[in-house]
């Protein structure tokens, strides 16, 4: 009798879909909260989000699909760069390229002559976030020590850095 190898089908990637991005506004935060509670070991409370959108130079954006928030991202703008302070998609909406619609729109913000930069922390253990970021084209630049009041967890310090020639490429194509 001879072995038969069957091969295992592999779970199909979903395909993805096209979000809308917009700001986001008051109605958006109970799920907002839910994405954030699902996402995260140690997630904001509804008064971190509260407390930093007041603060002017903060930005929070959704990812809306059939009018179901999928996605959120905050963001503070300083004088040359871009700031991610927290990022996240709903569970089940995952490696359907909302995240990188997301990231994608923040990245066609950047210039050479204003802000070029965007950085973010992601926790040492956060190995999805991590490949996510490098996938969006962000690299490590430095290990933050002890850098978590929750943890004595290490972060890693992300940056992406536009390039001239990327940047004409990037305007090219609007």
């Amino acid at each position: 009798m001879s072995d038969v190898l069957i091969p295992q089908m592999q779970p199909a990637t979903p395909p993805p879909i096209n979000i809308h991005v917009r700001w986001m506004i008051g109605r958006d935060m109970p799920e907002v909260l839910e994405i954030e509670c699902q996402s995260f070991e140690f997630p904001w409370p509804e008064e971190e989000f509260i407390r930093c959108l007041r603060q002017r130079n903060v930005i929070g954006l959704v990812a809306e699909y059939d009018d179901q928030v999928l996605g959120f991202m905050l963001y503070e703008l300083h004088k040359t760069r871009y700031y991610i302070m927290n990022f996240a998609v709903h569970r089940d909406w995952r490696r359907r390229k909302v995240g990188s619609q997301m990231a994608s729109k923040l990245i066609n913000k950047l210039s050479q002559q204003r802000r070029s930069r965007l950085t973010l922390e992601v926790r040492e253990t956060n190995t999805p976030a991590q490949l996510f970021f490098q996938a969006q084209g962000f690299r490590a630049v430095n290990v933050l020590r002890d850098f978590y009041e929750d943890t004595p967890e290490d972060a890693y310090l992300m940056s992406y850095r536009v390039r001239s020639t990327e940047r004409d490429a990037i305007c090219s194509m609007t």
